[in-house]
């Protein structure tokens, strides 16, 4: 389907949380800038200018990059209506899911492993621009990468094993947050 496609995953701080406006809902960062990575045989890194001309227009949300599991959220245009928001920043992308805990046994669950510290990584899937990709020490052992372009983010994943240390996802409960707001 995506001959292209390319996969990176990261440990980072996930968050689950609930208010009433979007009832339960997981934080993270599933892609991060200007972090070196070990990939195995290379390093890599994810330029800030990556995202600048990428097409998130369709973005769904998996657990484990499961491609055939129905999506625990969506990111459409990015709109108010969407189950997922996307923002990027200075340091990558974040994003806001909310997750339907009450009525998906795949969410609940993984509400729960967010919120148990199970899960604290996260992924995302991409189609390169393979034109603006930078390849550094190409004769050595462990040459480096840097992804300056990004066409296309399919998707983001919650994942047990990320590739980058760098990545987040929390989850809260509304008791944490109204505990935190009163605190500030």
């Amino acid at each position: 389907m995506w001959t292209d496609k390319e996969t990176r995953s990261f440990i980072c701080e996930v968050r689950a949380e609930q208010d009433e406006q979007h009832g339960a809902y997981i934080t993270g960062t599933p892609i991060v800038f200007d972090q070196w990575t070990d990939m195995g045989w290379y390093r890599e890194m994810i330029r800030a200018s990556a995202l600048v001309s990428c097409d998130l227009k369709d973005v769904r949300f998996l657990t484990g990059h499961n491609t055939s599991m129905v999506p625990l959220a969506r990111s459409r245009n990015n709109n108010e209506n969407s189950t997922m928001q996307l923002k990027v920043n200075d340091g990558g992308m974040d994003i806001r899911v909310n997750l339907d805990i009450e009525n998906n046994v795949e969410s609940r669950a993984l509400y729960s492993a967010i919120a148990r510290g199970d899960i604290t990584g996260m992924s995302f899937m991409m189609i390169v621009d393979k034109d603006k990709d930078v390849w550094t020490d190409v004769e050595s052992d462990y040459p480096s990468r840097e992804i300056t372009s990004i066409l296309r983010v399919l998707e983001v994943s919650a994942v047990a094993f990320p590739a980058y240390e760098q990545t987040s996802i929390q989850v809260a409960s509304q008791d944490d947050a109204l505990d935190s707001a009163r605190a500030s």
